[in-house]
Protein backbone atom coordinates (compact mmCIF):
# COMPACT_ATOMS: atom_id res chain seq x y z
CA UNK A 1 0.00 0.00 0.00
CA UNK A 2 1.60 3.23 -1.15
CA UNK A 3 0.14 5.46 1.55
CA UNK A 4 0.44 3.05 4.51
CA UNK A 5 2.91 4.40 7.07
CA UNK A 6 3.66 0.91 8.43
CA UNK A 7 4.37 -0.40 4.90
CA UNK A 8 6.80 2.50 4.49
CA UNK A 9 8.50 1.59 7.78
CA UNK A 10 8.66 -2.09 6.78
CA UNK A 11 10.26 -1.18 3.43
CA UNK A 12 12.76 1.21 5.05
CA UNK A 13 11.32 4.31 3.37
CA UNK A 14 10.52 5.82 6.79
CA UNK A 15 13.04 5.38 9.62
CA UNK A 16 11.99 3.78 12.90
CA UNK A 17 13.67 2.71 16.11
CA UNK A 18 13.75 -0.94 15.08
CA UNK A 19 14.23 -3.54 17.83
CA UNK A 20 13.59 -6.75 15.86
CA UNK A 21 13.21 -7.83 12.27
CA UNK A 22 13.20 -10.93 10.13
CA UNK A 23 11.86 -11.83 6.69
CA UNK A 24 8.23 -11.74 7.88
CA UNK A 25 7.90 -9.14 10.64
CA UNK A 26 9.51 -5.95 11.89
CA UNK A 27 9.19 -4.39 15.35
CA UNK A 28 9.88 -0.83 16.41
CA UNK A 29 9.31 1.46 19.37
CA UNK A 30 5.96 3.26 19.44
CA UNK A 31 6.25 7.04 18.97
CA UNK A 32 3.51 7.58 21.57
CA UNK A 33 4.41 5.00 24.25
CA UNK A 34 1.74 3.97 26.72
CA UNK A 35 4.20 2.10 28.95
CA UNK A 36 7.94 2.29 29.67
CA UNK A 37 8.41 -0.41 27.04
CA UNK A 38 5.98 -0.09 24.09
CA UNK A 39 6.86 -1.81 20.84
CA UNK A 40 4.78 -2.37 17.71
CA UNK A 41 5.21 -5.65 15.85
CA UNK A 42 3.96 -5.60 12.26
CA UNK A 43 3.96 -8.03 9.36
CA UNK A 44 5.92 -6.95 6.31
CA UNK A 45 2.88 -7.95 4.26
CA UNK A 46 0.09 -5.37 4.27
CA UNK A 47 -3.02 -6.73 5.96
CA UNK A 48 -5.40 -3.93 6.96
CA UNK A 49 -7.19 -5.61 9.90
CA UNK A 50 -7.55 -9.00 11.54
CA UNK A 51 -10.82 -9.28 9.60
CA UNK A 52 -8.81 -9.13 6.36
CA UNK A 53 -6.51 -12.02 7.24
CA UNK A 54 -6.75 -15.05 4.98
CA UNK A 55 -6.10 -18.62 6.16
CA UNK A 56 -2.60 -18.49 4.65
CA UNK A 57 -1.89 -15.35 6.74
CA UNK A 58 -2.52 -17.06 10.07
CA UNK A 59 1.12 -18.08 10.38
CA UNK A 60 2.01 -14.37 10.32
CA UNK A 61 0.16 -13.79 13.59
CA UNK A 62 2.22 -16.58 15.15
CA UNK A 63 5.41 -14.94 13.89
CA UNK A 64 4.27 -11.64 15.43
CA UNK A 65 3.75 -13.28 18.83
CA UNK A 66 7.07 -15.11 18.57
CA UNK A 67 8.77 -11.79 17.92
CA UNK A 68 6.93 -10.23 20.88
CA UNK A 69 8.21 -12.98 23.17
CA UNK A 70 11.79 -12.46 21.95
CA UNK A 71 11.51 -8.68 22.38
CA UNK A 72 10.08 -9.08 25.90
CA UNK A 73 13.16 -11.11 26.84
CA UNK A 74 15.46 -8.58 25.12
CA UNK A 75 13.75 -5.66 26.91
CA UNK A 76 13.95 -7.40 30.31
CA UNK A 77 10.17 -7.44 30.83
CA UNK A 78 9.44 -11.14 30.21
CA UNK A 79 9.77 -12.36 33.79
CA UNK A 80 7.76 -9.54 35.37
CA UNK A 81 5.08 -9.76 32.69
CA UNK A 82 3.80 -7.82 29.73
CA UNK A 83 0.68 -7.28 27.67
CA UNK A 84 0.07 -7.87 23.97
CA UNK A 85 -2.84 -6.19 22.19
CA UNK A 86 -4.16 -6.33 18.64
CA UNK A 87 -6.92 -3.80 17.95
CA UNK A 88 -9.37 -4.34 15.09
CA UNK A 89 -11.17 -1.50 13.34
CA UNK A 90 -12.05 1.93 14.70
CA UNK A 91 -14.34 0.88 17.57
CA UNK A 92 -11.65 -1.59 18.65
CA UNK A 93 -9.08 1.21 18.87
CA UNK A 94 -7.21 0.60 15.61
CA UNK A 95 -5.85 3.87 14.21
CA UNK A 96 -3.37 2.57 11.60
CA UNK A 97 -4.97 0.11 9.22
CA UNK A 98 -2.08 -2.35 8.96
CA UNK A 99 -2.32 -5.23 11.43
CA UNK A 100 -0.01 -4.58 14.37
CA UNK A 101 0.59 -6.02 17.80
CA UNK A 102 1.31 -3.73 20.74
CA UNK A 103 3.83 -5.13 23.23
CA UNK A 104 3.60 -3.17 26.50
CA UNK A 105 5.56 -3.67 29.70
CA UNK A 106 7.72 -2.13 32.36
CA UNK A 107 4.76 -1.19 34.59
CA UNK A 108 1.74 -2.83 36.20
CA UNK A 109 -1.05 -3.39 33.69
CA UNK A 110 -4.62 -2.87 34.88
CA UNK A 111 -7.88 -4.54 33.91
CA UNK A 112 -10.13 -3.70 32.23
CA UNK A 113 -7.82 -1.85 29.84
CA UNK A 114 -10.30 0.76 28.59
Amino acid sequence: MQDCIFCKIASGDIPADTVFEDDHVIAFRDLNPQAPSHTLVIPRKHIATLNDMQPEDEVILGRMYGAARAIAVQEGIADAGYRTVVNCNEAGGQSVFHVHLHLLGGRMMHWPPG
